[in-house]
């Protein structure tokens, strides 16, 4: 695994193979995770980050008919600006937008502003930071807190929330406690902690105690499959990894109050496709909902 700044740029590992054999959308959006007690799925577009430099409109056509019910965007490819046409877009292809992932940056001043009106053009609620390096810093740590407070305040009158989403830095400590729980205790209740969970387990720490000790936070969380050092015969794919998914899903639907469980898929092993290791998760998140 390695870390990473997401954004627009092509950072692909291979090319895109066509979607071959794909159910018309009618048919993947009746076979859709939608059940009263299920939380929806979405997926990382980062998974696709190749692709989606490719042929953004592809793409997302691929992911709807694999059946995912929304997105998590990582850039916009080209829809920087046109929110009304994304919007258009993701309507035509049954697609929510379950969040994006921006820039500390944007959550002040004119920036926050714009990024709020773009984002309500395109129906997505949740702006969530995926790194910053103050985050980590002992004294920039606190301000950074506070940006995010004050961003929420300004969010929660448009049924908008604001979150940071770690890596394995976050668990880093000062002062006997990670940088993970001094920014959730220096920030309200309604900015989200976006776990994801598979750096957190990589951290050696046990994401299903996270989710429990900050319920409500868990608005949004990353299901991404992570092999643990030494685990003989596991493999990067959701259900044949190292996290014990079943356990993590519990804990979000009974103490996280998680709206959207976002599949992320960052590695691809035996040689296959982004979008083939994207469909196998896909379907083992699948196996261990049921």
């Amino acid at each position: 695994m390695t870390n990473r700044t997401r954004g627009g740029g092509a950072l692909s590992r291979r090319s895109f193979l066509e979607v071959t054999a794909a159910a018309p959308l009618a048919m993947a959006a009746a076979a859709r995770v939608r059940a009263d007690s299920a939380i929806p799925i979405a997926l990382q577009l980062y998974s696709l980050r190749g692709d989606c430099q490719a042929d953004f409109d592809a793409c997302l056509d691929a992911v709807s008919r694999m059946g995912f019910t929304g997105v998590e965007f990582a850039g916009y490819f080209g829809y920087a600006g046109r929110g009304a046409e994304l919007r258009k877009r993701l309507d035509g292809l049954g697609l929510k937008a379950a969040g994006t992932h921006i820039g500390a940056d944007q959550l002040q001043g004119d920036a926050l502003k714009q990024a709020i009106e773009f984002h309500q053009a395109i129906g997505c609620r949740f702006l969530v930071v995926p790194s910053s390096r103050d985050f980590t810093d002992p004294e920039k740590s606190k301000a950074l807190a506070e940006t995010f407070n004050r961003a929420a305040e300004q969010l929660a009158p448009l049924g908008m929330a604001c979150g940071y989403h770690n890596h394995t830095a976050e668990f880093k400590t000062d002062g006997g406690k990670t940088f993970w729980d001094l920014f959730a205790e220096r920030t309200k209740k309604e900015v989200i902690l976006q776990q994801d969970c598979g750096w957190t387990f990589a951290a050696g720490h046990d994401p299903v105690a996270y989710v429990k000790k900050y319920p409500g936070r868990s608005r949004t969380v990353h299901f991404k499959p992570t092999v643990r050092e030494g685990d003989a015969g596991k493999k990067p794919i959701l259900a044949l990894d190292s996290v014990p998914w079943r356990q993590v899903y519990d804990a979000c639907r009974s103490d996280g109050g998680t709206e959207w469980i976002v599949l992320e898929q960052e590695l691809y092993p035996d040689g296959k496709t982004p979008a083939e290791c994207v469909k196998e998760s896909f379907a083992g998140l699948k196996r261990v909902i049921a």
